[in-house]
Formats: C-alpha cells, sequence, structure tokens
C-alpha cells in the first residue's frame, strides 16, 4: 500500500483517482461478489464522499479508501439484508468480467460464487488480507477491528471457501 498524496488539493485527489482508481475498483469488485456494476456504484460513493474530506485525510488516502470501501460494502450488506427479496425477471445474470492485470480473479465464477456466499465480514477479511495483500494489522485498521477478529474471520472464510470450492459444479449455485 503505497502512499499516492501529491497534493492536498482538487489536483492532488484527481491524480490519486487517475493512479488509484485501479486497483480500489478490484477490491470493490471482490468486495462485491463480482458484481461489477455494484463495485463502481461503491467505488463512486466512497469516492464521492472523500472528495470534501481530502484536505484532512491523514496518512495514506489508499488505506482510507480501502477501509471506507470495506465499511461501506458492510453497510449495503446489512441495508439489504433488511429488504424484502425481490425475483429476477431474468433468470441468469451475468456479470462482465474485470479486464486488466487481475483479470484471471474476474473470470473465476466459482470463486465469486464462493465469496458471495461468505458472512460480509469473513469476505472483507478475506479480500483485504488476501487480494490486496494487507498485513493484519492493515487490515484491521481498514475494518475496525482487533488483529485477532482479522485471524478468526480470514480463518474462518479460507475454511468457507475451500469447502465451498472443493464441491463439483460450485459455480452452478451450488455454493449457496
Amino acid at each position: 500500500m503505497s502512499d499516492t498524496r501529491s497534493g492536498t488539493g482538487p489536483e492532488g485527489f484527481a491524480e490519486f483517482v487517475r493512479l488509484r482508481s485501479g486497483p480500489l475498483l478490484r477490491t470493490a469488485y471482490l468486495l462485491c461478489a463480482g458484481d461489477r456494476p455494484a463495485a463502481e456504484d461503491l467505488l463512486q460513493d466512497v469516492l464521492e464522499r472523500m472528495y470534501p474530506r481530502w484536505r484532512r485525510i491523514s496518512g495514506s488516502p489508499e488505506a482510507y479508501a480501502r477501509a471506507a470501501l470495506a465499511n461501506t460494502a458492510t453497510n449495503r450488506w446489512r441495508r439489504q439484508a433488511r429488504r424484502v427479496t425481490e425475483t429476477a425477471l431474468i433468470a441468469d445474470v451475468t456479470h462482465t468480467p474485470m479486464t486488466g492485470p487481475h483479470e484471471r480473479v474476474g473470470e473465476h465464477d466459482d470463486l465469486l460464487a464462493a465469496l458471495a456466499a461468505l458472512a460480509p465480514g469473513q469476505r472483507a477479511a478475506v479480500v483485504l488480507r488476501y487480494f490486496d495483500d494487507l498485513t493484519e494489522a492493515d487490515t484491521a485498521a481498514a475494518l475496525n477491528c482487533r488483529v485477532g477478529t482479522v485471524k478468526s474471520q480470514t480463518s474462518r472464510g479460507l475454511a468457507r471457501l475451500r469447502e465451498l470450492l472443493s464441491r463439483p459444479n460450485a459455480h452452478t449455485g451450488g455454493a449457496q
């Protein structure tokens, strides 16, 4: 995680967005379990909230953004859990795969389905630890929890992923 702050004004924010929006979109994509439109909305919401606070963000703006992504994604999951479940008119909705250096991750339907089946806290911990390669301490800071919580969430999340990915045809709905 690099500190890419090149200024505290609007130009510094624009430079941050230009340099780091790709990796941050990948994080949002994984937090949204492969739903690219939701990931784009999530990142846009976070960047919109960051802009007026840009001058006051201390430390690494990327760390701030990753924490905001994880927190905003968790809040969305909580709101969705309270809503009445809607039935889609289209039976099989496909998501636009990510492009770029991490294209392989976006093309693995099994992994995305397994990530979607994890509890929100487990998903956030696994994504930040293993896809964003954050340390346990950085992940704990991003999730506003203790290192022990990160360890238990990642351990449980990885165990669940192994279970889900070992099933035949995990991507066809067997991971639910």
